[in-house]
């Protein structure tokens, strides 16, 4: 379960990557109430759900690569993970930076090429808000290869997997080390079983209340729904974007609790 107590290895941070700050501001303000708060250079900002922040932006030219969104896991040493990335047969997309006091940021890649982040705090610890309607709640990694995944990922952030079963087959779990079942914030699913993946990368997904409602308001801002509204039993109903730049994410509307 995704929480604010951010301990290593748990997502703590998410940004979106796009041409146009604004045009994502008035996409992503449409689409979950979100509001772009400005940074002091205006190549990036940070977008808020109620005074709480949410997510990252950031203005990139074309020499940077497509627009996309980056999933950030705590570490609590990005020099020290950085290494391991490279040791682990990874890459060092862009080297341990300091962002002023909050923190220290870098941007990793797996074995499969998958790109990722690593956040050691500062004074910032990660998202205001993770798990609730608005923010991000869970992330999936595609991979051709679940097992060497899995060891990159343990190497570098000490994360653990699990299999979870369910008709028609085995779902991977994930969660930071000790953590157990309680832990759990994602899964990693093989690019052979889903044609609509081709390259390896983690998606987030972002919590809403209604998915046919979020579908319909993505078509008017000028998204695309690249998987229609699905519903997975015991999971909620979830569905398969992207913003009109092109970079990809998830919404997905919880399957009301037991009890």
């Amino acid at each position: 379960m995704l929480t604010d107590r951010y301990v290593t290895g748990a997502p703590d941070w998410i940004d979106v990557a796009v041409p146009d700050i604004e045009g994502a501001a008035s996409f992503y303000g449409g689409l979950f109430g979100w509001r772009l708060r400005p940074g002091p250079a205006g190549d990036h900002g940070c977008f808020e759900r109620d005074g709480a922040t949410v997510a990252g932006c950031l203005g990139i030219t074309p020499e940077h690569g497509p627009p996309s969104w980056t999933v950030y896991f705590r570490t609590p040493d990005a020099e020290a993970a950085a290494r391991s990335a490279e040791r682990a047969r990874g890459r060092v997309l862009v080297p341990p930076t300091r962002v002023l006091a909050e923190g220290v940021s870098a941007v990793l890649a797996d074995r499969a090429g998958a790109p990722y982040g690593v956040w050691q705090p500062g004074q910032r610890k990660g998202l205001d808000l993770v798990g609730a309607q608005g923010a991000l709640c869970w992330a999936e990694l595609y991979t051709p290869d679940i097992a060497a995944a899995a060891a990159h990922y343990h190497a570098v952030l000490g994360l653990e997997t699990s299999a979870l079963s369910f008709p028609g087959g085995v779902y991977t779990c994930v969660n930071p080390a000790g953590e157990g079942e309680a832990g759990v914030f994602g899964g990693v699913v093989p690019l052979a079983d889903d044609p609509l993946e081709t390259a390896a990368h983690w998606l987030p997904y972002i919590a809403v209340a209604d998915t046919d409602a979020v579908l319909t308001r993505a078509r008017e801002l000028g998204g695309e729904i690249r998987l229609p509204a699905t519903d997975v039993e015991g999971v909620g109903r979830l569905a398969r974007l992207a913003d009109p730049y092109g970079a990809r994410f998830a919404v997905l509307q919880p399957a009301p609790r037991e009890g």
